[in-house]
């Protein structure tokens, strides 16, 4: 061959080689098990049954369908089955209507009608109704599927507007208390109740003032200590349920004081709008990712300094606003954003976290048509058997686009990774350590190299100091699009599709046994719950 073929040919395989030479990258972390660096309640996944109407529409599509806490079919088995299946699920019955609902009951000053279109009124839409009947069918259902209930209250009613979006006056109590009063005569277990919807700081289309908003509280607070005296459990009281803005916040705490709230709870958007052609690009950024961390580190030094007595929730998330986006929202592509958020919200001791939503919209857990889980369902359900309530802390040497989170893991022995691969280049190989006087780990080093080079690699194991009853395989759960494509509305859990079995039930989510000293990797754009049964943790004990 001609030596200038030769060479050229070998300059422009040149890229090629060193592509093979960089899919494959080492990262070295150390899990901290001597202390727990946060602590998330038992039910931390949580799902947001709303109240938009059929005719709620965003970008020329409607895609609400009749999933609102008014008109859902709450006799569909795969909606019961898919609840049940998290023993048990926190659902939370709010949303932006949520202060245009009233409770038709003895001594309602209003009209009582269904939500119907109306210019001029909040989100477009008028006031609309709830009657007793209905609310009695929802408590059957929780009851039936073992919800744990979290129940958001009219906050707009007997205000006035005082200026463009600005509310004045007191909130008249009267048709909260009368049901309340009916729901404690008919024994519905609400486990929280929370005040208004997206009212705090600078509002959405409406807004109260801390001073005015912390008053009411104070009140409300009276009425369910009132109507619960002789109850044995009593529901905590949730606030504000809207986007965090510090000096309202802090002033909201101070005005309520101690035993008043006991729930600060706050909503994140962090993608935009649902129509952003740029919204499977932010998804897949670190540094978009990570801008939901400074909210969540200033919430939590807000609570700390002026409310200590209370717990922080999310109490509602669903990425992207304004129903979410089409064909994204509802595909494989959304776990990374919405598992990331999961992991980084338990990280800065969020107790609970609320998606939004369980059904409707483009970010529902389920489709709205024909009930059957969307991909970011079942991430939710394998979180919830998976990561336990004790955080772990995660020192690292890696590439942002690998998210990594530790948790003891659920009702066992040992600790569960949550790993995210958000590169399209990188495979990473995991080597990882036991912060306990790193004297738990085998250690091995491995080099970057070519996937046709790269041999037989071993990783890491976690024994304790008597091994001889410790299992020898981890358990691992690694979740793929179909066929490859982000926004593929089928997961594949190591390799098979998760689908509804022949009886129309729920798939088991089986994990693949891996011997404890064969590599850890992560592939490509891909993400994998990781069970470490030998893992030494103090804190889990």
């Amino acid at each position: 061959m001609d030596f200038r073929l030769f060479l050229f040919l070998f300059l422009t395989s040149l890229p090629a080689i060193f592509a093979q030479l960089q899919d494959t990258a080492d990262a070295n972390i150390v899990v901290d098990g001597t202390e727990r660096a946060a602590e998330v309640d038992e039910n931390f996944i949580c799902a947001t049954m709303d109240w938009w109407p059929h005719d709620k529409c965003n970008y020329n599509q409607c895609p609400w369908g009749y999933t609102s806490a008014i008109n859902l079919n709450l006799s569909h088995p795969l909606l019961t089955k898919a609840i049940q299946a998290f023993k048990p699920l926190r659902i939370r019955v709010g949303g932006s209507l949520q202060d245009r609902v009233l409770y038709d009951l003895e001594g309602l000053k209003l009209r009582c009608h269904p939500f119907r279109k109306e210019k001029g009124g909040l989100f477009g839409f008028s006031r609309g109704c709830l009657r007793m009947s209905r609310w009695d069918e929802l408590n059957l259902f929780f009851n039936k599927t073992g919800a744990i209930v979290t129940f958001g209250l009219n906050a707009l009613y007997g205000r006035h507007v005082i200026d463009k979006t600005a509310w004045g006056g007191d909130w008249d109590s009267s048709n909260a208390y009368e049901f309340v009063k009916y729901t404690v005569s008919k024994g519905h277990k609400i486990d929280s109740w929370e005040f208004g919807n997206e009212l705090c700081g600078s509002g959405v289309e409406a807004k109260v003032s801390a001073e005015q908003y912390g008053k009411d509280l104070i009140k409300l607070r009276k009425i369910i200590d009132e109507l619960y005296e002789k109850s044995v459990e009593k529901p905590t009281l949730v606030a504000p349920g809207g986007f965090y803005e510090k000096k309202w916040f802090s002033k909201l705490l101070q005005v309520t004081g101690s035993g008043v709230v006991n729930i600060i709870t706050h909503h994140l958007y962090d993608l935009g709008s649902g129509d952003d052609p740029n919204l499977v690009r932010k998804i897949l950024s670190p540094h978009s990712l990570n801008k939901t961390a400074a909210t969540l580190i200033d919430l939590e030094q807000t609570r700390k300094q002026h409310g200590p007595w209370a717990k922080s929730w999310v109490g509602e998330s669903g990425g992207a606003f304004n129903s979410g986006g089409r064909n994204v929202s509802d595909t494989f592509v959304d776990s990374f954003w919405y598992l990331d958020q999961l992991g980084m919200a338990a990280k800065y001791n969020t107790k609970v976290y609320c998606r939004q939503s369980l059904i409707g919209g483009n970010y529902g857990l389920l489709d709205r048509d024909t009930f059957v889980p969307n991909p970011d369902y079942y991430s939710a359900l394998l979180w919830n058997r998976l990561m336990g309530g004790g955080v772990l802390a995660v020192e690292r040497n890696a590439s942002p686009f690998l998210r990594i989170y530790a948790h003891c893991s659920r009702g066992r022995p040992g600790i569960t990774l949550l790993l995210i691969n958000l590169s399209n280049q990188t495979e990473f190989i995991l080597n990882v350590e036991n912060g306990l006087g790193r004297l738990h780990a085998i250690r091995t080093t491995n080099h970057r190299q070519s996937s046709i080079v790269r041999g037989v690699k071993r990783a890491v194991s976690w024994v304790g100091q008597k091994t001889s009853d410790r299992p020898l395989h981890r358990e691992e759960y690694h979740l793929t699009p179909a066929n490859g494509r982000l926004r593929s509305k089928t997961m594949l859990l190591n390799g098979t599709p998760l689908e509804l079995t022949k009886d129309g039930n729920i798939p088991k989510l089986e994990p693949a046994f891996t011997d404890v000293n064969s590599p850890i990797s992560i592939t490509l754009r891909s993400i994998k719950f990781i069970a470490l049964p030998n893992f030494d943790a103090p804190a889990c004990w």
